[in-house]
């Protein structure tokens, strides 16, 4: 212990100057290398606002140095009330809407990529794929032991999917719909907290004016360049934020300029 006024003084300020380091981000705002520091692959989903539900997607990646884009990008459409903050590799951000199970808002943040799926036995891309069935169910049942999950009924039982309005075949479940012919799983929300929103996926849009739930859509073409694009032992990410987050967080959560 210090035993000198001067000592005791040089103590104070050393802690003081501890606490103000730890204070230099601000609430909401990453550290110097945020969780996807590695990453080589950034699929990012820009839109106008918050509650703007068509968008841009870019692809980007990098070897040694700045992110280079590739190709050119394309039109995506969003949730039908824009998008809110969700639960992702990010940290919890102040301002803006957040992210709730029904608000028909796409997740804003940084997230994992999951495996892709569809409706065909194969699909050409490196991410894990399962086929959908017509017993395959994502679970969007907020009190449900398997919420935001894809299970198979036939695996867990008919009780354990009722009152899901997620069906993984839409093609025999909703009509002939080819939406989820061919999509991948954004892992928003994956610690499964109650009521934060669920199977987010990137997925076939049904018109180019046609709104999603929450998820991501895009034309078939575009699709099928991000899936074989895609490489997991690159760390994909995807990123969805309004032009004015991105612009608020790009240098310090390491984005392309």
């Amino acid at each position: 212990m210090p035993n000198t006024p001067t000592d005791r003084l040089s103590l104070l300020l050393t802690l003081a100057l501890l606490v103000l380091a730890g204070c230099a981000h601000p609430r909401g705002e990453p550290a110097a290398s945020p969780r996807w520091a590695a990453t080589r692959q950034l699929v990012l989903v820009t839109v106008p606002g918050w509650d703007s539900a068509q968008g841009t997607l870019h692809r980007y990646e990098r070897d040694a140095g700045a992110w280079r884009e590739l190709g050119s990008s394309t039109p995506v459409t969003i949730g039908r009330s824009g998008a809110a903050w969700g639960l992702g590799l990010h940290d919890a951000q102040a301002d803006g809407p957040v992210k709730r199970e029904g608000d028909g808002r796409a997740p804003a943040g940084v997230f994992a990529i999951g495996p892709a799926f569809g409706y065909a036995a194969t699909a050409d891309t490196a991410l894990r794929y399962t086929p959908m069935q017509a017993s395959h169910y994502c679970i969007d049942v907020s009190d449900s032991p398997l919420y935001n999950r894809i299970v198979d009924a036939d695996e867990v039982g008919d009780g354990a999917v009722e009152g899901s309005t997620e069906p993984m075949r839409r093609d025999l479940h909703a009509g002939g719909d080819q939406r989820y012919r061919l999509g991948f799983v954004i892992e928003h929300n994956a610690v499964a907290q109650a009521g934060a929103g669920s199977c987010i996926f990137a997925h076939l849009w049904k018109s180019p004016d046609a709104a999603t739930a929450g998820c991501t859509a895009m034309d078939p073409a575009a699709m099928d360049a991000l899936l074989a694009w895609l490489q997991p032992a690159r760390r994909p990410v995807f990123v969805l934020l309004p032009e004015h987050e991105y612009d608020r967080l790009k240098d310090a959560w390491h984005l392309p300029r």
